[in-house]
């Protein structure tokens, strides 16, 4: 049975900069009883607090985080790139550890993003871009989708386990 690594506000969890959530979704929850989830929140993984400031990319880019480019910033301006990065080792330990080939992460998170970001001026301002996580992934060769593309994960699923 394929693992999936989902972002953990996407279950329901409140571990959102602000304190909320963004789920429980169906399918997801359908998975979570099928035992395949493995949740994950990369930024409380790195130790920070919830709620906690919220905090965006320069440019939107995590893969610069990631290369010791560019910094994660709060809006107040705290370097918080060593809690992102600690996020995002976790997860590639997760998927090691379960065979993970999928990740359902939150949309414009610059943790999880997988399409697109903010651009780093705390004004909504979106850009195309990964979040830290959903690029140390998708450079491990894990599937990086989010929450508005659970059609595909589900055919990516089904397609996965009728070739086994």
């Amino acid at each position: 049975m394929e693992k999936i690594l989902v972002s953990r506000c996407l279950l329901g969890q409140p571990v959102r900069y602000d304190g909320g959530a963004h789920g429980p979704r169906d399918l997801l929850q359908r998975w979570q009883a099928e035992g395949r989830v493995v949740p994950l929140c990369p930024e409380v993984f790195g130790g920070l607090p919830t709620p906690r400031a919220p905090a965006e990319i320069t440019g939107g880019q995590g893969a610069r985080v990631l290369d010791g480019e560019l910094p994660v910033l709060t809006v107040d301006g705290a370097d918080v790139s060593p809690a992102f990065l600690a996020g995002a080792r976790e997860a590639l330990r997760l998927c090691a550890e379960h065979g993970i080939r999928l990740a359902v992460l939150k949309a414009r998170s610059p943790s999880c993003g997988n399409h697109e970001n903010y651009d780093g001026s705390f004004s909504g301002v979106r850009v195309p871009g990964e979040g830290v996580t959903a690029v140390a992934l998708r450079r491990a060769g894990v599937l990086v989708l989010n929450e508005d593309e659970l059609a595909q994960a589900e055919s990516w699923l089904l397609e996965q386990e009728s070739q086994a």
